[in-house]
């Protein structure tokens, strides 16, 4: 494969049919990228371009990661950049969140991610240089009431990405976490809740509160394209930083006032701020 500035750079984009994924899709593909962006359904011929096209694949099927993985080798000739973005939210109290329930958000964010990864390092290996980048989460660096596994598929996240970037380093590999706040995306709408939230009254009114003030937060918030220019900037930076907050500023500050504030002033500051 050839390193000649002339070769259109190729990067695979996970989740991209909606949100984030889509938007980020987009705007790489506006600034000279070839992007290929994966979706669990199926893709139309109205989804495809030169420079975007659609691809089937399911972050929790290895078989499916494979084998997208290889098509866009066999097509492209190279990859460049990997956007690990697929990704659900499960709401509900950690008590009332089921073991199949953990297990399902746990899948998409972590192992899916997992899958991605251990499909296309060989490749960023052989060339030699690359990026991948995780979309994680300001849920990964505070764990949120209610959303208690989506965060700790997040913690999760920022611990195997802190890894990989110390083992990949050596073969020009930069590993890259972005941790956006509250967009406006869909996933309001596709949030599942878990389903003893429904029957178990000892959380369901600090739950509904909560539920709401995060649902309002999200309506209100910005569109994520300050997430998609932050990710064009990372995939053009010959050396990025282990990670990168984006979102509004009453929200990103939590990353700085974590580390400064004593625990339990943190705590109380968390729990204003989501109705509890």
């Amino acid at each position: 494969m050839t390193d000649s500035q002339s070769v259109q750079k190729v990067v695979l984009i996970t989740g991209a049919s909606s949100g984030i994924g889509q938007v980020c899709a987009e705007h790489l593909a506006r600034n000279g990228w070839r992007v290929f962006g994966t979706t669990r359904g199926a893709v139309s011929a109205a989804s495809t371009s030169a420079q975007l096209e659609m691809v089937t694949m399911d972050v929790e099927d290895e078989a499916s990661v494979r084998r997208c993985v290889d098509a866009i080798v066999a097509r492209a000739g190279r990859l460049d950049a990997v956007v690990n973005n697929a990704g659900i939210s499960i709401m509900g109290s950690v008590e009332d969140t089921s073991i199949e329930e953990a297990k399902a958000q746990l899948e998409t964010n972590f192992f899916g991610v997992l899958r991605v990864c251990r499909a296309t390092l060989p490749i960023l290996r052989r060339q030699g240089r690359g990026h991948i980048v995780n979309i994680s989460s300001l849920a990964g660096i505070i764990g949120l009431p209610f959303s208690g596994l989506y965060s700790a598929s997040k913690f999760a996240l920022e611990g195997v990405s802190e890894s990989l970037r110390m083992e990949c380093r050596a073969f020009g590999i930069h590993v890259v976490l972005v941790e956006p706040g509250d967009f406006r995306t869909q996933i309001t709408a596709r949030r599942r809740t878990v389903q003893a939230a429904e029957t178990n009254n000892a959380y369901r009114e600090a739950f509904a509160r909560c539920k709401l003030k995060q649902d309002q937060d999200e309506a209100n918030a910005q569109s994520p394209e300050a997430v998609a220019r932050l990710v064009g900037r990372i995939l053009s930076d010959p050396n990025p930083r282990t990670r990168y907050a984006v979102g509004m500023f009453t929200q990103t500050m939590v990353v700085p006032l974590k580390r400064i504030l004593p625990q339990r002033v943190f705590e109380w500051m968390a729990r204003q701020a989501f109705g509890m």
